[in-house]
């Protein structure tokens, strides 16, 4: 069924946004003011 498989996938990418503000959030907690950098840094090299 595609209709099973677009709901699974749109949940899916919900838990993974979660994921990631639960991931950022902990980054910032470690890195402080630079977290935003340090991400911007990361994901561009």
């Amino acid at each position: 069924m595609e209709q099973d498989k677009a709901t699974n996938l749109a949940k899916r990418i919900i838990q993974l946004d979660l994921k990631r503000d639960e991931l950022l959030e902990e980054l910032i907690m470690v890195s402080g003011n630079d977290a935003l950098e340090l991400l911007r840094r990361v994901q561009n090299a």
